[in-house]
């Protein structure tokens, strides 16, 4: 009886554990955080200086004894003991500033299509060391076809694409599960590092990443655009080695990241190729919905959607249709249990 009664007082918290970003929400609230997925670590005393955006603040112009990593890399854990610190300090945040909280929260997790059960558990064991009570993991595709409002319960075929920043997931979605997949370790950064390589090699120009993605945002385009864009490159002159400022346009970013894009293209269509054709045609109907910050690149839409020949749309904001599609399932416990994985650290789990 007591159980259920704090249970009922426990609020449930999703986490979008991007490698790019990581969006939180709470139960009957919705977003509360929207940080960069990024930890400062100071090597000297071996602890943590800054997460988040203040660590993001350093990127660039930090010393030798300070560490910038990311806890992730490609959605998948990289470093266990910064993920835990990681995590603990958001939810610490939420406990500091929702005093509503009676008991350690429930939370739900997005993790990859191609997660091992190893992962599985890194995940489990990190989020419960960091404060979390029970760990419900969920496929993060089933979250962002969720948040996109498709019809998953239908028996109809919906194809998503969820560009994110370390990774690409690509698949057909039927009856509550995933029918035919594929997981793509191309997606935001390796088109910030093409950038970063096409400045070198054609301009000698050393730029940072930073730079790279932000150019990326600003004329950043999978397909011909209507007007010219410009923009200013800075960096180092490999050669002088002097600081210098070139004027790039949108034509020459489309050519550096051309490669990148032409092989997301390319493995949409091996998805398609090996989909049952009663989910193809499906799909045809219906269209193709696009997902995750990637999805903001002008014009990566209409480049799919003439490689396919199928219609393609990118969902309203894109970029946090994974955490709504975690929200929804907050407060829909019965379709939690539907898409819900197995759990790897069942008997630790705290009722």
């Amino acid at each position: 009886m007591f159980k259920k009664f704090f249970s009922k007082l426990n609020k449930k918290v999703g986490i979008d554990l991007g490698t790019s970003k990581t969006i939180v929400s709470i139960q009957d609230k919705g977003i509360v955080i929207r940080e960069p997925s990024i930890v400062a670590i100071n090597n000297k005393i071996d602890q943590i200086l800054a997460v988040g955006e203040e660590a993001q603040k350093m990127i660039g112009k930090n010393p030798r004894y300070i560490t910038l990593c990311s806890p992730l890399v490609n959605g998948i854990i990289s470093d266990y003991e910064v993920t835990e610190k990681f995590l603990k300090y958001f939810i610490d945040k939420l406990f500091m500033e929702n005093f509503n909280f009676t008991g350690r929260p429930s939370v739900v997790i997005g993790i990859p299509l191609d997660v091992t059960e190893v992962e599985k558990k890194a995940v489990e064991d990190a989020s419960m060391s960091a404060g979390a009570g029970k760990v419900y993991l969920v496929e993060e595709i089933m979250a962002a076809a969720i948040g996109a409002r498709l019809p998953i319960q239908d028996a109809s075929g919906s194809m998503i694409i969820n560009l994110g920043g370390g990774k690409t997931e690509i698949a057909v979605i039927s009856l509550n599960g995933v029918v035919n997949w594929k997981n793509v370790n191309i997606a935001g950064r390796e088109l910030d590092n093409d950038i970063v390589h096409y400045a070198r090699n054609h301009f000698n120009l050393l730029i940072g990443h930073k730079i790279a993605e932000k150019i990326k945002m600003k004329i950043g385009s999978a397909f011909e655009l209507k007007e010219e864009l410009k923009i200013e490159m800075r960096g180092r002159d490999l050669i002088s080695g002097l600081p210098r400022e070139i004027i790039v346009s949108d034509y020459q970013i489309r050519d550096a990241i051309s490669k990148s894009i032409h092989s997301i293209i390319d493995h949409i269509k091996s998805v398609l190729e090996t989909t049952p054709p009663e989910l193809v045609a499906d799909i045809y109907e219906r269209g193709i919905v696009l997902t995750g910050g990637g999805a903001k690149l002008m014009g990566i839409d209409q480049a799919i959607a003439r490689a396919v020949e199928i219609p393609v749309r990118v969902s309203d904001d894109p970029q946090t249709c994974t955490i709504r599609g975690l929200t929804n399932l907050l407060d829909d416990q019965p379709l939690l249990d539907e898409i819900l994985l197995p759990s790897a650290n069942e008997d630790k789990m705290v009722r």
